[in-house]
């Protein structure tokens, strides 16, 4: 919210849980015209802060319950404070999957517009291309895709050295074995959605354990379901123990996906909820990104390889999710990485 008015009307509904248009214009019209007091008030209905309620001169505004989850958080004020002076919710927060998330839309009309002409882009361009064009074009998104979801996760291979392996099968010098099993692991993966792009639809738990399976394969990492406790470097946040409330997490995303119309919205909330639920010992944000793509690749969308973004940039924004259930930072990344694809690939 880059205008001070908005700020202040947000500030004013908090503080009044809710109030007419007439009531906010008089609260703050020094300078300001009630036909600007609505128009920044619609603007923060498409932006899915404030909800209404009533008719006519009966109209009530209020902040929308979806409003933690979309509001945007200046990321670099936010890691200022040290891990232990942040403020934050240290638990797992069972209303956000089946309660708030249910009745969110997560992108305004003007990112929808946004993407969808991407879409549109991504659709013309394919259709100008035969079919082993297609796929010279979607290996190498595989491969950059293998690179960079590994390398996130601390893989020490270059774009370059991940190619030849994946490739030719050869291994970088000075690398380790569990290095080149978690590229090679990725490109099944990846190879596997792309012969059965279906398979994710539907979407059902133990389908996404089959993921799961196909990339920790040889890397001495528990299949199924963890029973144990696991902690997350750089927060203090906790994600669930229980093997049953995991379970029961996990089967509300599967629900709430399959649910959503808008494919962008599925992608985008595996990207997330798989990484927040943290269903496996390890292994998890790996999953969240093969399954997103599924989801993309399913529907004919333009699958992301994340390529440009920065390591650190990404943990950054999932640990904003993880403390303050605030998706706005990586929704960010989300849009820039569709549009990258679609101006790099295909």
């Amino acid at each position: 919210m880059s205008d001070n008015r908005e700020t202040e009307i947000i500030e004013l509904l908090k503080k009044n849980k809710e109030a007419s248009s007439r009531e906010i214009y008089e609260s703050i019209y020094d300078s300001i015209s009630y036909a600007t007091v609505k128009r920044v008030i619609s603007k923060l209905i498409d932006e899915n802060y404030l909800t209404k309620k009533g008719k006519g001169k009966s109209t009530k505004y209020l902040i929308s319950p979806t409003y933690e989850v979309l509001f945007p958080i200046d990321i670099d004020s936010y890691y200022k404070k040290e891990i232990d002076e942040r403020e934050i919710r240290e638990t797992f927060n069972f209303q956000l999957i089946p309660e708030t998330l249910k009745y969110c839309n997560l992108f305004t009309d003007n990112e929808l517009n946004q993407l969808n002409l991407l879409q549109k882009q991504f659709e013309k361009n394919i259709s100008q291309l035969s079919e082993i064009e297609f796929k010279k074009e979607l290996e190498r998104l595989a491969i950059d895709l293998s690179w960079k979801s590994s390398q996130i996760e601390g893989n020490t291979y270059s774009l370059l050295e991940t190619e030849r392996l994946l490739k030719e099968k050869e291994t970088a010098s000075g690398k380790t074995k569990e290095e080149a099993t978690m590229l090679l692991n990725h490109k099944e993966a990846i190879d596997f959605i792309v012969d059965h792009p279906d398979y994710l639809t539907p979407l059902s738990v133990a389908k996404i354990e089959d993921i799961h399976s196909l990339l920790i394969k040889e890397l001495g990492i528990d299949k199924n379901i963890r029973n144990r406790r696991v902690g997350i470097s750089g927060t203090n946040y906790r994600p669930l123990d229980n093997e049953f409330q995991i379970m029961e997490a996990l089967s509300d995303m599967c629900e709430l996906v399959n649910n959503k119309e808008n494919v962008f919205e599925k992608a985008l909330l595996l990207l997330v909820l798989i990484s927040y639920i943290q269903p496996f010992v390890d292994g998890n944000k790996r999953t969240a990104r093969i399954v997103s793509n599924a989801i993309l690749m399913n529907h004919n969308h333009c699958p992301i390889s994340f390529r440009t973004v920065d390591s650190i940039e990404y943990k950054k924004a999932m640990l904003l999710f993880y403390e303050q259930n605030n998706i706005s930072i990586f929704k960010e990344i989300f849009i820039d990485q569709f549009r990258f694809a679609v101006n790099t690939y295909f």
